[in-house]
């Protein structure tokens, strides 16, 4: 059923070679659900989406680099904004289809199909199924925020759609939010329980996580005129609902120091003995220029106590002559979030700007814990005297609100590349620089995979056409300005 499923999406001549051996024994009925226990899947799944979120192995994720947070020390070409030559795009859109839609969307089913018994009640079952959809959304969210249109009404309908036509974007945001609005009240105990790697079944943290993953949502398609009133009442109804109120709420999943349960950074860096990466001197100038506190825990120090200079963004980089990243960054155990306090203190922040909920009075006061929250989850100190610095402090800073709200969710999705990337892209702050060696502007997009050109061509041209051209410029519907 994997292998039908692959060549619906038309990505299977990249991956086929890679998954089918690992993945024989799905290849059989989906529907019976004594053959891949939900449980099994649903934890797959799982790391598969933090796995990919947060390496930062350039053959599937470059996204600190999209964000400019680091920047590549021997080979720059995915620093420059080459895709296509490791073929990234197509590592990114084949991994969140295969090894976290496809296998959500094979544990939903046998969870359905599984009888309710004294011991699997229709509670426990209900449960699954809306923990299964809040990560569904996330992926699918993930997607449309990266490419635009895509596959989604007949991606996994093999059975009528060998080759799937691509969603209008707008209509599949919509369609999500309508999925969290029943999955959310659907959680009433804790479901998955110990096979969940991020909360371990908690209700009320996955109703916590489906809340803020709403408001994120929210704040994302604000500007869309089309959306406003769906954007607005997803704002207000998870604001209400409940969101993320301190670090421990996080949506994280811990790593061990043995594998294969490492942090895939330490895989990529350490374990592989590589030394590709120094903080890019677009980050470390802006934290200079604010003598910010948390470069002693984002950085190294390896030129000297206090001393910090990034690597030109874009152009070979000595890894001994500039700055190196911070130890947390190579801890093998070091917990990975699909989405955190911090994050979500500055979109309430937002909302209170926009009066969508509260008044911009209420602003500074999520500001500053947003603020906070990036400090006391990097262990860093001085946030007191750093929130009165009159370049940080929300009354005094220069720029408008969505200048300082900007900037200060860029710094602390440090780590965090696509949040990072999403940050600018949604703020339009701060200023980046452009690529030294190709001197390419800033991609707002990841352009289709490679593999959909040649073999979903008729839908992969009208979705291209639909967008606006499959370039790497071309701004996804909800990126106004």
């Amino acid at each position: 059923m994997k292998k039908i499923i692959l060549t619906a999406l038309s990505i299977f001549t990249l991956v086929s070679c890679q998954t089918n051996d690992a993945y024989e024994d799905l290849n059989r009925d989906p529907k019976n659900p004594t053959q891949v226990d939900a449980s099994f899947l649903f934890t797959s799944a799982t790391k598969s989406l933090v796995d990919q979120m947060t390496s930062t192995n350039v053959n599937t994720n470059i996204f600190r680099m999209l964000g400019q947070h680091w920047t590549e020390t021997t080979y720059v070409d995915e620093a420059n904004y080459d895709f296509n030559t490791r073929n990234i795009t197509n590592a990114h859109w084949s991994e969140m289809y295969r090894d976290v839609i496809l296998d959500l969307a094979t544990a939903k089913e046998n969870t359905e199909a599984t009888p309710v018994t004294a011991s699997f009640t229709q509670e426990t079952k209900d449960t699954r199924k809306a923990q299964i959809e809040i990560l569904s959304v996330y992926a699918w969210a993930n997607l449309v925020e990266t490419f635009g249109d895509v596959p989604y009404s007949q991606a996994l309908d093999p059975g009528k759609y060998v080759l799937p036509v691509y969603d209008d974007a707008a209509t599949v945001y919509a369609d999500l939010f309508t999925r969290l609005n029943a999955a959310i009240p659907a959680i009433t105990n804790d479901g998955f329980g110990s096979a969940d790697p991020i909360y371990g079944g908690t209700a009320s943290a996955w109703k916590k996580f489906g809340n803020s993953l709403k408001l994120r949502m929210g704040i994302r398609v604000i500007d869309v005129a089309a959306m406003s009133t769906t954007a607005r009442a997803a704002i207000t109804t998870a604001i209400s609902g409940g969101v993320f109120t301190s670090n421990a709420d996080n949506a994280s999943m811990a790593y061990s120091n043995a594998s294969p349960n490492t942090n895939p950074v330490w895989v990529d860096l350490v374990q592989s003995g590589r030394s590709d990466f120094v903080a890019a001197n677009t980050l470390v100038d802006f934290m200079n220029n604010l003598a910010d506190p948390r470069r002693e825990v984002f950085f190294k120090q390896n030129l000297g106590a206090g001393v910090y200079k990034g690597g030109t963004y874009g152009a070979v980089s000595s890894f001994t002559t500039n700055t190196q990243l911070g130890d947390k960054v190579y801890d093998p155990t070091n917990p990975a979030s699909l989405i955190d306090y911090a994050e979500v203190s500055f979109y309430l922040a937002d909302a209170a700007e926009r009066s969508i909920s509260g008044t911009p009075a209420l602003a500074a006061g999520f500001y500053n814990n947003g603020v906070t929250a990036s400090f006391d989850d990097w262990g860093a100190t001085g946030v007191i005297a750093y929130l009165a610095n009159p370049n940080v402090n929300y009354l005094t800073a220069p720029g408008s609100w969505k200048v300082k709200i900007g900037n200060q969710l860029w710094l602390a999705m440090h780590n965090r590349g696509y949040e990072a990337w999403t940050a600018w892209r949604t703020y339009d702050m701060p200023g980046f620089n452009l690529p030294a060696v190709s001197g390419l502007p800033v991609p707002t997009r990841y352009t289709y995979p490679i593999s959909e050109q040649n073999l979903n061509k008729t839908n992969y041209t009208a979705a291209s056409t639909a967008i606006g051209g499959d370039k790497q410029t071309t701004k996804v519907f909800w990126d106004k300005f």
